[in-house]
């Protein structure tokens, strides 16, 4: 049997009009999307996306695409020095550089795309979004996540704020007694600093428009002074977010290394495609992920429970939603088409 070389691929599909093929993927235009069958719109986000979910849900009304909606959402949080888990403002690695990663999926294609260890680049999600459309790969790492962003425009830039900085110092002064890094007198550490000393963090961010299609998108700075490289669940397709668009999109937030264990966002959409909904999909994925902990006892609490946190968000292809965290306390974004407001997660566990 003969075989098309990739180069010979994209030669046959020139002049095949809607089905004409682009750099080994169907062009833009011979997209077959699934045909209206829910009319709602909602947009799904993780508990520091409110304002996401609005933008998001102002660019479906309009009639964008799912998957440019949701990442000009998580581009307003990215942008965002404040945020210290995404983005520029993000917190760094122990060698006080910030590195992200995010992916990106699109329901009516079933394509995705993935950056991670990505430094001096403050939108991951819009560079996933290229790795998608404009390469033959899913996801890209470290220096060649780089170069393909400054291929297409990205410019370099220092990610690292005044903030981030002096909290990434005041980690490494207390990292040990026994170094040569004196921590300034306890007065001097200020009170805003303290609660951003350890931090998981992320975005995510999954919609669903009037004809049904689904997309999302998650993106985070990861773990705070992560060892450099280290690469959690956010730019991997079925653990930090899976979207079919014939049943529903998840992500997630919160302990990578659990959720890349039990691709939790897949497991997710895979109980709602059997029939449960959003909520008691993220449930069941969350009781998973428990029951597989117990085999490592470094990772529980005295009580025999997960010590971390981890959560996840979800929408069906009916456009309903839920979201579900390891721990009590946690809230999530929706807007369901009329009204943009924080909800209540459910739980596994109450916390104390």
């Amino acid at each position: 049997m003969s075989r098309y070389s990739r180069r010979e691929f994209i030669k046959a599909g020139v002049g095949l009009g809607a089905a004409s093929i682009v750099a080994g993927k169907a062009a833009p235009a011979s997209i077959q999307t699934t045909p209206a069958t829910t009319g709602v719109v909602r947009v799904v986000s993780s508990g520091n996306g409110i304002r996401a979910t609005e933008k998001a849900m102002g660019l479906l009304k309009t009639g964008a695409d799912p998957l440019d909606a949701v990442i000009a959402g998580v581009n307003i949080v990215e942008d965002d020095p404040d945020d210290m888990s995404v983005g520029y403002g993000g917190l760094p690695n122990e060698d006080g550089i910030v590195e992200l990663d995010a992916s990106v999926m699109h329901g009516p294609t079933h394509d995705a795309g993935a950056v991670a260890s990505l430094r001096n680049i403050r939108n991951p999600s819009k560079v996933a979004k290229l790795v998608m459309e404009r390469s033959d790969h899913v996801l890209l790492v470290g220096e060649g996540a780089l170069r393909f962003a400054k291929a297409h425009g990205f410019k370099e830039e220092d990610l690292l704020t005044e903030k981030a900085r002096e909290i990434w110092l005041r980690w490494k002064e207390n990292l040990s007694e026994g170094d040569n890094w004196f921590p300034p007198p306890p007065e001097k550490m200020a009170a805003e600093l303290r609660p951003f000393l350890f931090t998981y963090g992320t975005i995510n961010c999954v919609a669903i428009n009037e004809r049904g299609d689904l997309a999302g998108v998650t993106t985070t700075s990861g773990l705070s002074f992560k060892i450099p490289g280290r690469v959690g669940d956010s730019p991997i397709i079925g653990a930090g977010l899976y979207v079919d668009n014939e049943i529903g999109a998840a992500g997630s937030t919160g302990r990578g290394e659990a959720n890349i264990l039990n691709l939790g966002s897949y497991s997710v959409v895979d109980f709602m495609g059997h029939g449960l909904s959003p909520e008691e999909a993220c449930l069941k994925t969350l009781e998973r992920i428990a029951v597989k902990t117990k085999l490592e006892p470094r990772l529980l609490t005295e009580d025999g429970r997960p010590s971390f946190g981890l959560n996840f968000y979800a929408i069906n292809k009916k456009g309903e939603y839920g979201s579900a965290c390891m721990w009590s306390g946690g809230k999530y974004a929706v807007h369901d088409g009329a009204e943009n407001r924080l909800r209540d997660s459910a739980y596994l566990y109450k916390g104390k």
